[in-house]
């Protein structure tokens, strides 16, 4: 449980990093309008925007309503940056029930409106009294100083469960009879969420001062596409990130910034439902004009090189890495054990004296490519994690997809290992050709025979990842192939198998306990 005060002061550290990350002053010059955002690869952001305030010494009451629909009103910060003005929120209302038909029927509950009907092709008008509004507030639950706490959002009619009930000439009637006609709106009425604050201020004047928060609805991933020749493994990569406003505000000319990294947050409730999204592409216009990335803390911050239009319920694709001849190596793995579900609580104590344990066989042999992220094979970029997608030139020239997966967050200098299907033409076969137990010496021996059939025109090498699983202390004999051991349960034989051929691999397994 996280104590209230614990995540203020992470709050507090949080934004001191957002300020240290988004205030150097090149990227203020680029910013056109002076707003900046850092999007997180797990459905939120920060909004920095500048707000011009003009404020009387003592207490101001201010409404500002250019904010998202799914800020988190406890992460506010409002501050004069320039140090002039000492700038204090005593009271804060986040006002979110936006105007809509429903919230007004609600306010005119057990009042009488007009409603517009056409009758034989002509409007009349038909009063009735409101006897429910159908109004049903839109909440977003998430966990909060450890406990639910749930904030209101937008108004919405679930138009099944919560239809209107009106009352016409003594008659009570499901639904509205036409188009509702209401009054002039009040003074309160909201057309945006909107902040309410009641602010203290120790001098007077105009301040520019600058708002920052932490909003929902908003995010953003990485894609590749890398291209192969007709011949050979090199690859041509070219990296995407994809930006998904859903906030329910427009940001125009904002400098955008990406963070890449596990950054710990207490995640709001996921809400069904369809939402419409526009898409846009963006390419840089000019190859010089790069992503900048650096280490930030313990993530990785990628700088996009101009400012970025994001509208409402749109996603956005930049590119951010192009990368050639890139190589990449082709890898078969053969991992033949399928152990089944029912096995899935078995103690070693079992597992020793069943012989069907682990003999259950797997026939496809793994495709998988082998990517160094360095300098020196054309990449050493921090890799966002995203999906990979492979393609392939046909002697055509037309572009093939052959696979994808997802890679992980990806440091500078590791190795990436992407499965990116099963092999047509390379086929394996395990079998269990001796089991033998003896319980009074306390010793297992377990023999096994492979088989690998290479159907390509070429020679293929095959890594055979053989399990260990009957206990810690082993040691293989007899074995037809050398093997290295790649941790306490696990030996890998790499072995050739020739075109059009076959390879047989055999080793037997001694366990002790």
């Amino acid at each position: 449980m996280v104590s209230k005060n614990w995540r203020a002061v992470a709050v507090g550290a949080l934004f001191l990093g957002f300020g240290l990350a988004m205030h150097s002053a090149e990227n203020e010059e680029n910013a056109a309008s002076g707003v900046a955002l850092t999007l997180y690869n797990q459905d939120f952001a920060v909004v920095r925007q500048p707000i011009a305030l003009n404020l009387k010494q003592g207490l101001n009451n201010i409404r500002y309503a250019e904010t998202t629909a799914h800020l988190e009103p406890d992460s506010v910060m409002l501050r004069d940056p320039s140090g002039k003005h000492h700038l204090q929120i005593l009271e804060q209302n986040y006002l979110n029930d936006a105007l809509s038909e429903a919230l007004m029927l609600q306010a005119y509950e057990g009042k009488a409106i007009d409603s517009e009907v056409m009758r034989d092709g002509k409007p009349q008008t038909v009063r009735g009294k409101i006897i429910r509004s159908g109004y049903v507030p839109h909440y977003n639950a998430f966990q909060h100083y450890g406990a639910q706490y749930q904030y209101q959002q937008m108004a919405s009619v679930d138009p099944a469960a919560n239809s209107p009930i009106v009352e016409i000439d003594g008659q009570i009637e499901f639904g509205l009879p036409g188009k509702p006609i209401f009054p002039s709106l009040g003074t309160d009425s909201l057309l945006k969420p909107t902040l309410d604050w009641t602010l203290q201020s120790d001098t007077s004047g105009k301040v520019n001062a600058e708002l920052s928060y932490v909003t929902g609805g908003m995010t953003w991933s990485a894609d590749y596409n890398a291209v192969a020749p007709e011949n050979g493994d090199n690859l041509d990569i070219t990296g995407w990130v994809t930006m998904d406003n859903q906030s329910g505000k427009t940001f125009d000319h904002a400098q955008i910034k990406l963070m890449a990294g596990e950054v710990n947050k207490i995640q709001q409730a996921a809400n069904g439902g369809f939402v419409f999204r526009a898409q846009a592409a963006a390419a840089s216009d000019q190859l010089a004009q790069q992503v900048q990335e650096k280490a930030f803390d313990e993530y990785h911050l990628y700088t996009l090189p101009r400012p970025i239009s994001l509208h409402d319920r749109e996603t956005k694709q930049v590119e951010f890495i192009r990368a050639s001849n890139v190589k990449a190596n082709r890898v078969y793995v053969y991992d033949g054990a399928k152990i089944g579900q029912q096995y899935l609580y078995w103690g070693y104590e079992q597992i020793r004296n069943n012989r069907e344990y682990g003999t259950e066989m797997n026939a496809d042999v793994w495709a998988m490519r082998e990517i160094k992220n360095s300098k020196s094979n054309n990449l050493g970029m921090p890799l966002p994690k995203g999906r990979v997608r492979f393609y392939r030139r046909d002697t055509d020239g037309a572009l093939e997809f052959v696979g994808e997966n997802e890679i992980k967050h990806t440091p500078t200098d590791e190795t990436l290992r992407i499965f990116t299907g099963n092999a047509f033409d390379i086929v394996g076969e395990r079998k269990q050709t001796n089991f033998q137990v003896d319980n009074r010496n306390h010793k297992i021996s377990e023999s096994f025979e492979i088989k690998l059939r290479n159907h390509k025109k070429e020679e293929v090498e095959v890594r055979v990842v053989e399990h260990l699983y009957r206990g810690l202390n082993w040691e293989i004999r007899d074995n037809t192939d050398n093997y290295t051991k790649s941790d306490s349960r696990t030996a890998e034989f790499r072995v050739n198998v020739p075109a059009d051929g076959e390879k047989t691999l055999s080793y037997t397994a001694e366990y002790t306990w």
